[in-house]
């Protein structure tokens, strides 16, 4: 009898022994496992402490996001993941902006028509650039500039002298 107590008795410090033994993942070989996985998004990083994963940087959109915590969870030894990564703003298209090249026939054709009242004032393309010339009164040279900004050309030289 005694035998069977003695046998059984290392039978259950055997099981208790194998069952306290029950290897434990370190943070070490969780980090190892959680950034071989996260590598695979180069603006992403993940820091595991006391078996806790925590992500950060950027993903391009919400399911690569979703996918890689999935990948996390499913490490062997992850208790959970902290989701602290955002999502990376879609770029704003800015709008096409309209200009209209100053030297275009069209918009000399405009601005010579705005200053018919004013025959001292010559329009021409100088240098690649439309240009004005004459002599005017500063109530002239005001009305004249008015009158060009106003049609919206852009850039242009007034050369106008103010008598």
């Amino acid at each position: 009898m005694k035998k069977t107590i003695a046998m059984a008795a290392l039978a259950i410090a055997v099981s208790f022994g194998s069952i306290s033994c029950k290897k434990k993942i370190s943070d070490a070989d969780l980090q190892t496992q959680a950034t071989t996985i996260v590598t695979s998004n180069p603006g992403a990083s993940v820091e595991v402490k006391e078996g806790q994963a925590h992500l950060s940087g950027t993903f391009a959109d919400q399911t690569s996001k979703d996918a890689m915590i999935a990948q996390l969870k499913a490490i062997k030894g992850i208790k959970g993941v902290h989701d602290m990564a955002t999502i990376e703003a879609a770029p704003v298209a800015a709008a096409p902006v309209e200009t209209t090249s100053a030297l275009d026939p069209a918009v000399q054709k405009k601005v010579k028509d705005a200053l018919k009242d004013f025959p001292s004032v010559k329009v021409e393309a100088v240098n690649g650039t439309l240009t004005l010339t004459g002599n005017v009164s500063a109530l002239q040279a005001r009305k004249i500039k008015e009158s060009v900004d106003a049609l919206k050309v852009g850039k242009y030289n007034n050369n106008l002298v103010v008598k």
